[in-house]
């Protein structure tokens, strides 16, 4: 366990199954207590008891993080519970995949508001918390689709394109307060979203030959990146973003 870590807060949106998840039981280890914001309540009371298992504190919280009034809400919430904020991990995000010229404006919206707005919300509310203690991290989760796309991915390759730019923005504000921003852009990882995909014996083959290494990223790996992106370590990486992709974008 760290002690440089420990008693430090995290707030992970997102964190109730899949990288939230692995993130949330990473930083736990660490002795980094953690605020879950999430809509399904029941898989966060789960996480959180895998929290309070490995010796850090937990707390759920019920949010629309596209919810000007609900994050405000997150925010005097969390620091009720907890005093303060170090981490802050935007973790929540959706992708609907249809051609363009099949998108409702609604959908179009609900993209960019879960992926790119919210995150302003959440940055909005918790960094004046961060700020004055020279220590701050902040991790959007920008994805491989801020960097290539595919067919049918225009709202959600947006919403993640303009993800980076603001992880860049931000960055260079906060530098000076020893908060640092960056991105975690994942390839394809083995998460519930894709188990349809991994239980079709011949569909997953193919896929997994597009892939350099060759197989699935695993949830842990992200868990360990954010680890240490909040760690001591890390603090001259800031303003980018690290792919882990089993070197897809390479190709």
């Amino acid at each position: 366990m760290s002690e440089f870590l420990k008693g430090k807060t995290a707030v992970i949106t997102g964190g109730s199954r899949g990288l939230g998840k692995a993130m949330a039981l990473a930083l736990a280890a660490e002795g980094v207590n953690i605020a879950l914001a999430a809509r399904d309540e029941a898989a966060m009371a789960d996480v959180a008891q895998l929290i309070e298992a490995a010796g850090a504190q937990a707390a759920c919280f019920k949010t629309d993080v596209t919810d000007e009034a609900a994050v405000a809400k997150l925010g005097e919430d969390v620091i009720a519970r907890f005093g303060g904020v170090d981490i802050l991990i935007n973790n929540a995000g959706i992708n609907i995949r249809k051609p363009v010229h099949e998108f409702t404006l609604e959908e179009w919206r609900l993209v960019n508001d879960t992926n790119v707005t919210s995150v302003f919300l959440l940055c909005r509310a918790f960094v004046p918390w961060m700020k004055g203690k020279g220590y701050g991290r902040i991790v959007n989760m920008t994805s491989i689709m801020s960097h290539v796309s595919l067919p049918g991915r225009t709202a959600y390759s947006t919403s993640k394109a303009a993800l980076l730019g603001f992880t860049r923005a931000l960055a260079l504000e906060l530098a000076s307060e020893g908060v640092t921003v960056v991105g975690i852009s994942p390839g394809p990882f083995a998460t519930e979203m894709n188990l349809p995909l991994m239980n079709n014996p011949e569909a997953n083959a193919k896929f997994l030959s597009s892939i350099p290494v060759g197989r699935w990223g695993k949830v842990e790996e992200i868990g360990q990146l954010a680890r240490y992106i909040c760690s001591e370590d890390a603090g001259f990486i800031t303003g980018t973003d690290i792919l882990i992709d089993g070197g897809w974008c390479a190709q």
